[in-house]
């Protein structure tokens, strides 16, 4: 059986018919999922997302914290194979700090919210309580100012680079972060903030002879495009005024997954705090010493000067998240106490840690198979899937299961539809370590970047 085969069995289980009934009533609900252990989450969000019912609906799942948001997102996607499910971090490199961005992080909000301004399929994002705290511009204002070039257009040069610099792209010799921009003759490359790698525009005269994508690291072409958007830096180019809730942002059939309310309220809080300590710093500082301090946090940081305005208060954030559906599937429901949620009981349990002790892990797994539950155990590489039938094989234990070549973040048991899903990770590991995909997508690649910049 592949994941699409166990995504299916998911979709035609009462639950998720239940589910996906309640989140197309013209009111907004609010739904609580209850004892979703592990990955089983996940397993149902994807369920959701392909579910027919459910066919345009877009979705907004909010996690505790960047790291637990980047394994969903990760897993997300792997189960699904979407190109539309997107990380959704904050802009800061350092919550402390309002003026430092992340380029990367920019770079896929910029994606997101561009993905999202231009319509089409369904979308999903993945974030987290600090990311939401920021406001996002206007999706007209987004729009308008992408600039669209095509292979065979004609175009501008000057009226383009005056543009491009208009956006706050800075002219290099060489592009090697989202920005900038280098011409050479009839050529010319761009960092948009909106792609993992830049551009490189071949020009024939005014006439647009070629568009290629560019190794930022070799500065060599690589595959042909027919036509490209060049975005620029959402969070530095826009005003306060120009700016939005996410919320706002979001098409109005969107529906909030949300894995403990009341601690992402915390966390908005405290966020809250940081940033009105920050401005009363700012203010009170002199430019100079500020300037001089942030230097010396970063060599060469890429700046946002802020104000109150560019950003939400928890009470526009429980307005606006209650005014839609939304699903609650923490471990316990946190929902406000003065709206009461339709609860929907699953029973699942976590993955045990066997610590490599495979006679543990084959007790465990008799005793399912004893009682009729199919075995799924899950692996980015093959080879850990072959390794694992081999110690089987050795110790001489008849275990059947059913190998699966993706990656998941944490294995759990469903009682319901008697399936095992373990992870080789959890099996082989001593500590919970779990790798994700590398893939050459690039929101992909930069949820791996993210990944690895959260551990310690």
């Amino acid at each position: 059986m592949s994941v699409k085969d166990l995504l299916e069995q998911y979709q035609n289980t009462p639950r998720l018919f239940q589910l996906a009934d309640r989140l197309t009533f013209a009111q907004p609900q609010k739904i609580y999922l209850q004892h979703l252990h592990g990955s089983a989450a996940e397993f149902v969000v994807a369920s959701a997302f392909l579910h027919p019912s459910l066919a345009q609906t877009n979705h907004l799942i909010i996690l505790n914290d960047a790291e637990e948001a980047a394994y969903f997102h990760n897993t997300l996607e792997n189960l699904t194979a979407a190109l539309d499910i997107f990380y959704f971090p904050s802009s800061f490199k350092n919550r402390k700090n309002y003026q430092l961005l992340n380029s990367s992080h920019v770079m896929l909000r910029t994606e997101a919210l561009t993905k999202i301004a231009t319509g089409g399929n369904k979308k999903v994002l993945v974030t987290y309580p600090e990311a939401l705290l920021e406001k996002v511009v206007l999706p007209d204002t987004l729009s308008s100012n992408i600039i669209h070039i095509r292979s065979g257009d004609t175009i501008d040069t000057g009226d383009l680079l005056l543009k491009l610099a208009d956006y706050g792209f800075e002219r290099t010799d060489f592009v090697y972060e989202p920005g900038q921009f280098a011409i050479r003759g009839g050529i010319l490359d761009i960092y948009s903030f909106g792609n993992e790698k830049p551009y490189r525009v071949e020009l024939f005269g005014n006439e647009v002879d070629s568009i290629r994508i560019v190794d930022p690291e070799t500065q060599l072409s690589e595959r042909k495009l027919l036509q490209v958007s060049i975005i620029p830096n959402v969070d530095t180019q826009f005003r306060s005024n120009e700016r939005i809730p996410l919320f706002d942002f979001l098409p109005e059939n969107s529906v909030v997954w949300v894995q403990d309310y009341e601690l992402c309220k915390e966390k908005l809080a405290d966020a809250e705090e940081d940033l009105q300590a920050f401005l009363r710093y700012k203010e009170e500082a002199a430019a100079a010493f500020v300037s001089k301090k942030i230097k010396e946090e970063d060599d060469s940081p890429e700046m946002k000067e802020v104000t109150a305005e560019d950003f939400i208060d928890i009470n526009v954030f429980e307005q606006k998240l209650l005014a839609k559906h939304v699903v609650g599937f923490g471990y316990s429901d946190t929902s406000p106490a003065h709206y009461s949620s339709f609860t929907i009981g699953f029973h699942t349990k976590e993955q045990p840690s066997f610590n490599r002790q495979f006679d543990l892990l084959i007790r465990d797994l008799k005793a399912w198979e004893a009682k009729k539950f199919q075995v799924y155990i899950f692996a980015e590489n093959p080879r850990q899937l072959e390794r694992l039938q081999s110690i089987f094989d050795d110790l001489k234990a008849a275990i059947v299961f059913n190998p699966i070549n993706v990656s998941i973040h944490a294995g759990f048991i469903d009682e319901d539809q008697q399936l095992v899903c373990y992870t080789d990770h959890q099996v082989f590991q001593r500590y919970h370590k779990y790798r994700v995909k590398q893939a050459y997508n690039k929101s992909k690649a930069l949820t791996l970047r993210t990944l690895r910049e959260l551990q310690p």
